[in-house]
């Protein structure tokens, strides 16, 4: 970049850390998570490659305590394959000699033999509260191996500090301080799966499906697959359900079936309590149903399938990030620095101290003892809450009587008319997870007191005049759906402005909510620049980003990517196996993405790609010949298998064929390549369970800004909002789902391309190639900061809440 200053003096690259000399040992201790092997991976590559020597240590902590064979030094290539397998590789095991004095002298001597002073530790509350504790006696228990002649005094001066960074790996999802915890979103996969399945049967039959999901202290599990498949009601550890839920649980479910519902789904964690602390358990529900009811029920335990399985795509990219991570906090830690576990908050990597991390944990635990249970839920941090929150906002359908029925004043002692008219449309191309946020979006309108109107067809439906009203029961198990149920098109309003306005007057709209793509973002732009012209137009708008490219400025991630990143892992993994067998083998795959490196790189990194063509980062002949020359390497070694990702757009002389051509005839006789494009796959099948939960609650969030905008510009019996903070772009940035005016957001997009100027994810892209072992630069800027946890939060403003 021509002219730019030089940002380099305040840029801290990691190059300048050096591993060498330094010994890092890597465990998973507790239960298993899908994604702990991703972590192993990520540690033990970007250990070798800053000079460290890593080791794993087998079986946990007993394999610490018992050392010999246990301790095994790790290569680059002892981690191949790993990354698409569930559990850990490296076993697990509950130990309780760890818990003995003996058993952590003895465990320490085993370090010490080999150097070890580094410890990366993957597991839960207990396995991390385990490392703490030896840490604060290392010094004492080297002392104690002099006396006993164990070993001598220079062992025990080079080996005087012992550092240790944990990761959180449990499908509970029960620690504080982490949005998410490796292996969460993995089990949501699992149970959504099952869900799903047991939606087809239970709608065939008109049953009702009692799920009891895993979950003894944290109702995480329970809470989200119960959003994101909109079960009738869940029972949750945190919040116990008022005294008497018994009658009003059997009301709500007959209420659902004499609206036409054929099925009723309830969701139990396994902890799941009533207020005077009692069990609730899957059976007992059953049996209230059948005997208050009579309707047939059935009850299904998900036990030990939720660990199971292959990790999902944010897992791997999760562990992978944390891994990478935790080796840097290793290199950047002195003799006084606490033991931290590194995290996710929002979509950032974060180091927190352990043990204030571990504390918060407990106090959940102590409030719920105490029976002080919205404590617990605050306690249990943003995420829960808003969970828990959009939940109660969507679980109940309110009676028609208790409706708003329009007369409330409004602030300066208008009579306010609450039954606003809001119109709800899909733009652009479809992407899974739109259904789970129109649902959302007609729900909650409906419970604020509006009417709800659906748009066919996105814009060209719109100035067609294919709208109609949308009722609560109309989108009834929409959030399992993929692509769009409202149906979409790429038609961009421009055009047919004098029609739409002509529309919104005849069907008196008063607001709109656009959920869609890159043309959705540029036809909220083209409606509020034309508001000078017709005045119909002067209405709060707000646009929620759902695409799979994920590709809109302003927001870090859109409904539907995480689906299409799924797909792409779970193409790559079959891709890698049928190599691994034919042996010498490059695949090119081709990703969607239009100019977006987003799926390619992502996907390549959850993937185990060893390059990634992408438009942003430009590239030429040369880079090809040294790609092909990394491959011909790696074919000498014991992986004998290649894999390539291509952006659909990353060059137009450089097509997949081209490389395709490149690949085979530079790699004549070392390799032979294989083309593979993945086409519209990427778009379809059921929305992941993460685009089911962001779709729903960001419509949710959305449509609550929309009932806000709309009270404060009703003026003189009319709605009028023409100031440019009345249409809006609901996006996730770093920590937070923020709302930004889209004239504001225009400088940030490059409208030839149709991505952002700026995207975070680049910064993934080092990631990757270390992974993949090449030599780069990698900005460790961002990271390196302990910070705190926090407890005590002020009211949140409208700028609000991670996922």
């Amino acid at each position: 970049m021509a002219g730019a200053p030089k940002r380099q003096d305040t840029r801290k690259f990691f190059e300048n850390l050096s591993g060498a000399g330094k010994c890092i040992a890597v465990l998973t201790s507790g239960g298993d998570a899908q994604g702990m092997n991703a972590a192993v991976r990520a540690v033990v590559r970007m250990g070798i490659y800053v000079g460290a020597k890593v080791y794993f240590i087998h079986e946990g902590y007993q394999g610490m305590v018992d050392g010999g064979d246990n301790i095994k030094e790790a290569t680059w290539e002892s981690v191949s394959s790993m990354l698409q397998v569930g559990g850990t590789v490296i076993g697990s095991a509950r130990c309780k000699e760890f818990r003995t004095h003996e058993g952590r002298l003895k465990a320490a001597h085993n370090l010490v033999q080999r150097s070890i002073t580094n410890l990366c530790v993957i597991g839960g509350d207990g396995s991390l509260t385990g490392a703490n504790l030896f840490r604060e006696e290392w010094s004492g228990l080297l002392t104690e191996l002099q006396q006993q002649g164990l070993i001598d005094e220079e062992a025990a001066q080079k080996n005087s500090a012992l550092h240790i960074v944990g990761m959180v790996g449990s499908i509970d999802n029960d620690f504080c301080g982490t949005d998410m915890t490796i292996g969460t979103d993995s089990a949501l996969h699992r149970i959504i799966e099952v869900v799903d399945a047991i939606m087809t049967t239970a709608q065939s039959h008109q049953r009702t499906f009692v799920l009891e999901v895993m979950g003894r202290h944290c109702g995480y599990l329970a809470l989200v697959s119960a959003l994101a498949c909109g079960a009738d009601w869940v029972f949750i550890p945190e919040m116990p359900p008022e005294d008497g839920w018994e009658d009003s649980m059997c009301q709500k479910l007959s209420e659902s079936r004499s609206r036409g519902s054929r099925l009723n789904i309830i969701i139990v964690a396994e902890g799941a309590i009533d207020r005077q602390g009692q069990p609730i358990t899957s059976d007992f529900v059953k049996d209230l149903v059948v005997r208050c009811l009579g309707f047939d029920t059935r009850v299904t335990i998900l036990g030990h399938v939720q660990r199971g399985g292959t990790p999902s795509a944010f897992d791997r990219i999760l562990a992978s990030r944390m891994g990478v991570e935790a080796v840097l906090a290793l290199l950047e830690a002195s003799a006084n620095t606490p033991a931290c576990v590194v995290s996710l908050v929002g979509n950032q990597a974060v180091r927190l101290p352990l043990m204030e991390c571990v504390q918060m944990t407990q106090e959940v635990q102590k409030a719920m003892d105490e029976k002080k249970f919205e404590e617990a839920v605050r306690l249990r941090g943003r995420s829960f809450e808003n969970n828990l929150s959009t939940y109660r906002l969507l679980s109940y359908r309110k009676a028609d009587s208790e409706l708003p029925n329009g007369e409330e004043e409004a602030g300066d002692g208008q009579q306010l008319n609450s039954s606003f008219n809001v119109a709800v449309l899909n733009v652009g191309a479809p992407a899974a997870g739109m259904n789970a946020a129109v649902r959302s979006a007609v729900r909650v309108g409906i419970t604020e007191g509006h009417k709800m109107f659906a748009v066919n067809d996105g814009f060209e439906g719109f100035y067609k005049g294919q709208i109609k009203e949308i009722k609560w029961g109309d989108v009834g198990g929409w959030t399992g759906q993929g692509g769009s149920l409202l149906g979409t098109k790429r038609t961009l309003p421009g055009k047919h402005l004098d029609k739409i306005a002509e529309q919104i007057r005849i069907h008196n709209i008063n607001a709109l909510l656009v959920i869609g793509g890159f043309e959705a973002y540029v036809g909220l732009l083209e409606l509020s620049a034309a508001r000078d012209k017709y005045t119909e137009l002067c209405v709060p708008m707000v646009m929620v980003p759902a695409t799979v490219s994920n590709n809109i400025p302003g927001s870090d991630l859109s409904i539907g990517s995480d689906t299409a990143l799924n797909a792409i892992t779970d193409t790559c993994d079959r891709i890698k196996q049928s190599a691994s067998g034919t042996k010498r083998r490059v695949f090119i795959i081709e990703t969607m993405g239009g100019y977006c490196g987003y799926l390619a790189t992502v996907g390549g990194l959850a993937a185990g790609a060893d390059t990634v063509y992408i438009y942003e980062e430009a590239f030429d002949i040369r880079d090809l010949q040294a790609n092909v020359e990394h491959l011909t390497q790696k074919m000498k070694t014991s992986i004998q298998r290649g894999l390539v990702l291509r952006n659909e757009n990353c060059n137009e002389n450089f097509t997949t064929d081209f490389i395709y051509q490149l690949y085979s005839e530079e790699g004549r006789g070392t390799f032979d390549c294989r083309k593979n494009i993945l086409g519209h796959m990427q778009q379809g099948g059921a929305p992941s369970p993460f685009d089911r939960n962001f779709g729903t609650k960001v419509a949710a969030k959305a449509m609550q800004w929309i009932t806000r905008t709309l009270k404060d510009s009703y003026k003189g019996g009319r709605v009028f909002a023409n100031s440019e903070d009345t249409a809006c772009l609901l996006g996730m940035r770093r920590r937070a789902l923020v709302f930004q005016p889209v004239s504001q957001l225009r400088d940030e997009t490059d409208f030839v391309h149709r991505i952002p100027k700026e995207q975070w994810w680049l910064k993934l892209r080092p990631l990757m190639k270390i992974l993949a072992k090449y030599k780069t630069s990698y900005d460790v800027s961002d990271s390196g900061q302990l910070e705190h946890v926090t407890r005590f939060r002020a009211k949140e403003s409208n700028t609000t809440a991670t996922i």
